[in-house]
C-alpha cells in the first residue's frame, strides 16, 4: 500500500468476478508494478446478448474478496448495475473494424458493451496501468485501440494466458462443464500446440492451417466449432488465404471459439514473425 509522497501509480485489474488463478496473476503483476492496486468486480449486462448467460454467470463475492486480499489488491470496486447505469444508457463507446471478426461477429454488440464499461471504469478509477489477460486477445486489441483513439492516459498491459496442468485455459465459465465436456475441452490447447508444429512448414498457408485445426478440434465428439480463424494481430485483418506464412514479417493470431454443450470457450496462440519463418 502506498504510504505517501508523490502521486501514487495505480494499477487496475477489471474483472467480472468469480476469480481464478488467471485473474490472480494479473493482480500480482499489478501489485508488483504499482503503488496501489485496484480490482473491479462487475458483471456488465451491456456485453451480454439476449440469449447469453448474464443471469447465470457464476458469482461468489466473498471468495473473490479473499482472493483479492491474498494477491496484493488494495481496493476492490464492486458497483451494482444501478450504480454503473443509473438511467438508460444513451452514450456508448463503439470501436469499429477490430470488432468485426471473431467474437465480434458471433456476439453482436458484445464489444460495444466492453468499450463502454471499460471507458467508464477508466474514468472512475483513473489508473496509470490496466492489466488484461491475453486469453481474450481480441478484447485486448479492442481496448488498446480505444485507449489510443480516445487518448486515455492509461498503459494497457497484456498478460499471458494461464492454463490448467492439462492445458485448458482458465476461465470462469469452465465451471459449467460436466466431466466429459471438461475432458474433451483440452482439444483446444492440444490443437494450438499442433498448430505451432505445423507453422514450421514453410509452405503452410492460413487456409491450410485453419483446415488442419478444424479437423483436429473435430476429433472431439462434443466440440461444436463457432470459429477457427487466422488473422494479423493486433489489427485483426484477414491475411491472404493462400499466401504462405513464411513470406511475411507479420504477427499472426490463431483464434478459436468452441462450444461444449451450452458452454462457449475461447483460446488462441500468437505467432511472432521469427516463429512463422521457422527460426526458433
Amino acid at each position: 500500500m502506498w504510504s505517501g509522497g508523490s502521486k501514487p501509480r495505480i494499477g487496475f485489474v477489471p474483472t467480472m468476478g468469480y476469480l481464478h488463478e488467471g485473474h490472480a496473476s494479473l493482480m500480482r503483476q499489478a501489485a508488483a508494478e504499482n503503488d496501489i492496486t485496484v480490482l473491479s468486480i462487475f458483471v456488465n449486462p451491456l456485453q451480454f446478448g439476449p440469449n447469453e448467460d448474464f443471469e447465470t454467470y457464476p458469482r461468489n463475492e466473498q471468495r473473490d474478496l479473499s482472493i483479492a486480499a491474498e494477491n496484493g489488491v488494495d481496493l476492490v470496486f464492486m458497483p451494482s448495475v444501478s450504480e454503473m447505469y443509473p438511467r438508460k444508457v444513451l452514450t456508448k463507446v463503439l470501436v469499429s473494424d477490430v470488432t468485426d471478426r471473431l467474437c465480434g461477429a458471433s456476439r453482436p454488440g458484445h464489444f460495444d458493451g466492453v468499450g463502454t464499461v471499460v471507458s467508464k471504469l477508466f474514468h472512475l478509477v483513473q489508473p496509470d496501468r490496466a492489466y488484461f489477460g491475453m486469453k481474450d486477445a481480441q478484447q485486448v486489441a479492442v481496448i488498446q485501440q480505444m485507449t489510443d483513439d480516445l487518448n486515455f492516459p492509461v498503459t494497457i498491459v497484456p498478460c499471458p494466458i494461464v492454463r490448467e496442468p492439462d492445458g485448458l485455459a482458465l476461465s470462469s465459465r469452465n465451471v459449467y462443464l460436466n466431466a466429459e465436456q471438461r475432458a474433451q475441452a483440452v482439444v483446444l490447447s492440444s490443437s494450438l500446440a499442433k498448430a505451432r508444429e505445423w507453422m514450421k512448414d514453410a509452405s503452410l498457408t492460413p487456409a491450410a492451417l485453419v483446415n488442419k485445426v478444424r479437423a483436429a478440434i473435430s476429433e472431439a465428439p462434443l466440440a461444436n466449432i463457432d470459429y477457427v480463424e487466422v488473422l494479423e494481430y493486433p489489427a485483426l485483418a484477414t491475411p491472404e488465404a493462400e499466401a504462405p506464412f513464411h513470406r511475411t514479417q507479420q504477427r499472426y493470431i490463431l483464434a478459436l471459439a468452441v462450444k461444449f454443450g451450452a458452454t462457449r470457450l475461447i483460446d488462441n496462440e500468437l505467432f511472432e514473425p521469427v516463429e512463422v519463418n521457422g527460426n526458433v
